[in-house]
């Protein structure tokens, strides 16, 4: 049943992302800053190392230092080469806080500075902002109270930030 309750959260989100009827994009603010796909999906686990191993050896997802790295080209560009990132997180990490969810789903985004400017313009709270070697990071809680990590790859990065 764990490991039910584990798989659930990425089985959603990589059935919402090929479901979505057409025509149901909300309408986008000029040079807003957007998704442009998932840069990882984060799930809390009782036991981090234990759940790697049964992943590996039953789903063949091999890990890393910082999870599995997914690879992926976009469809009409040879580069720079994408990511998305799968990892576990001990149970009573601080990295999902304040949310209490079980998940947090990375969203690779365009340009972060403008989207953040169109949050706060809504009224929408940024917890917090981080950059680095990895890209540009910010975070937002959703209406329902779930944690959402925004990510900028470093736009100098040929491999499109994927560093593991």
């Amino acid at each position: 049943m764990q490991r039910l309750a584990a798989a659930i959260p990425v089985a959603l989100a990589f059935w919402a992302l090929g479901s979505a009827p057409k025509g149901s994009e909300a309408p986008r603010k000029e040079h807003m800053g957007k998704v442009t796909g998932i840069g990882g999906v984060f799930i809390k686990a009782k036991d981090p190392e234990k759940l790697y191993s049964w992943y590996g050896k039953h789903l063949g997802i091999q890990t890393a230092e910082f999870g599995a790295i997914f690879r992926w080209r976009e469809l009409d560009r040879d580069k720079p080469l994408g990511k998305t990132t799968w990892a576990l997180f001990p149970q009573n990490t601080k990295y999902f806080d304040p949310a209490d969810n079980t998940f947090m789903v990375n969203y690779r985004v365009d340009n972060l500075d403008a989207l953040l400017k169109n949050l706060e313009a809504d009224g929408i709270h940024i917890e917090g902002r981080q950059d680095g070697d990895y890209g540009r990071f910010a975070w937002v809680i959703d209406p329902e109270g779930h944690r959402i990590e925004l990510w900028e790859p470093p736009q100098d990065a040929a491999d499109g930030g994927a560093k593991g």
